[in-house]
């Protein structure tokens, strides 16, 4: 079976996670592509495939006769969807023989325009996996589980050499928990890769440092007529803080390695009134200069209408893994050696989000990212190929084989 067949089949699966859920997984739906993973897990020849209580799902290949001695290796993806669109009823649109012009979406009438998206003149030829418009397709991260998967397949019936091979699958990623419950020692690998997100051949092994922040207003309400020198709308202090950050170090001023403040959502009355932001940034120092700013901002507006008034929470969500791959750069080398041998050109590019190998690293277990060959991810937009995905394969393939060297 080829990779975006699999992929056909998990995408039907409703897998969104939700980040105001504090069950865990956030979401039981989650638990529905995890069973058909451990079951066709098992099918596949991995003999100890599992599903915890948390929704994690594990299974390992053993060593290859002769090759006891290589270091174990894990591969990760994630079951879960983000919630920017909706991820119920997918139905995946396949266009082959795809001609690289604009493409109407049929469930919506929406058009993806080469002008807009211009990587889509580069697929003309290929066999295009599109929505229909009304959800996101899921290839994120769907096509990571189908790439590790097929390329499970291929080893067993081609009879590859390869070390222990450590398999894993955890859910909400996409709400910043998919570390959160993962048991690296159970896991069972010296090393690992995510293949999560971004066009085949991309190697990440630098990320955001990331943190959230929850700013409280509190104002007094007193009636309209009688308001001057009493009322304090907290809305108004709102507008103030927010006005008084960076205008430019917004996510639609950024690139590259420039980290942001993001505004995610605002509610309020006259009383009280609340921002979440999250904050990122890839340098470890303005990262901290960014955290320092709000509570600056905060503390000034609190010296001008009273103590109390702004109140600050900040929460450290993940940090950059550079420094925790450094030490094992090897990963990195192995890395562009099979992306060059499947006949690709390695692009290392930073990660402007985060992933489960993010954390993973910091906790003991060196994880960097591998492409899928998917774009646009969390909306109607998204699509994917099924050569990219033959090609992710291949890589994953050419990195077992490297190990084993």
């Amino acid at each position: 079976m080829r990779a975006y067949e699999r992929l056909l089949n998990y995408v039907v699966v409703h897998t969104t996670s939700d980040p105001n859920s504090v069950t865990h997984p956030t979401t039981l739906r989650q638990f529905d592509l995890a069973r058909m993973l451990v079951e066709e897990m098992k099918e596949l020849g991995i003999e100890d495939a599992r599903m915890d209580e948390k929704c994690y799902v594990y299974g390992t290949l053993p060593a290859t006769e002769g090759m006891a001695q290589v270091k174990a290796l894990g591969l990760i993806a994630h079951v879960d969807t983000a919630d920017d669109a909706s991820g119920e009823h997918v139905k995946p649109v396949i266009r082959a023989n795809y001609d690289g012009e604009d493409i109407v979406l049929e469930g919506t009438g929406e058009v993806m325009t080469v002008k807009q998206f211009p990587f889509l003149a580069k697929l003309k030829g290929q066999t295009l996996i599109t929505t229909d418009g009304t959800t996101l397709l899921g290839a994120d991260n769907k096509a990571g589980i189908a790439e590790i998967l097929t390329a499970v397949e291929r080893i067993q019936t081609e009879g590859l050499p390869h070390g222990k091979l450590c398999i894993g699958f955890t859910p909400d990623e996409e709400v910043g928990q998919g570390a959160d419950f993962f048991d690296i020692k159970g896991f069972g690998a010296d090393y690992a890769y995510t293949v999560d997100g971004g066009d085949v051949g991309e190697i990440e092994y630098e990320n955001f440092n990331a943190a959230s922040a929850v700013v409280t207003f509190h104002g007094r309400s007193v009636h309209p007529g009688a308001a001057k020198n009493t009322m304090l709308n907290a809305q108004n202090v709102a507008m103030e803080f927010h006005m008084a950050l960076p205008k430019f170090e917004r996510p639609e001023h950024t690139e590259g390695r420039e980290g942001f403040y993001h505004l995610t959502d605002m509610t309020g009355d006259v009383t009280t009134a609340k921002l979440q932001y999250i904050i990122r940034d890839h340098d470890e120092a303005k990262f901290q200069s960014k955290k320092e700013i709000m509570l600056h901002t905060a503390a000034c507006l609190n010296e001008q209408y009273g103590a109390g008034v702004v109140e600050v929470v900040l929460k450290d969500s993940y940090a950059n893994m550079i420094e925790q791959i450094k030490p094992h750069f090897h990963l990195i080398e192995f890395a562009r050696e099979a992306v060059k041998k499947a006949g690709l050109v390695p692009v290392e590019c930073p990660i402007r989000g985060g992933t489960d190998g993010a954390r993973l690293s910091y906790e003991g277990l060196p994880c960097p990212n591998l492409g899928t060959g998917g774009f646009n991810y969390h909306g109607p937009y998204e699509c994917i190929t099924a050569e990219k995905m033959d090609q992710s394969v291949e890589v994953l393939l050419n990195i077992i084989e490297l190990f084993t060297k």
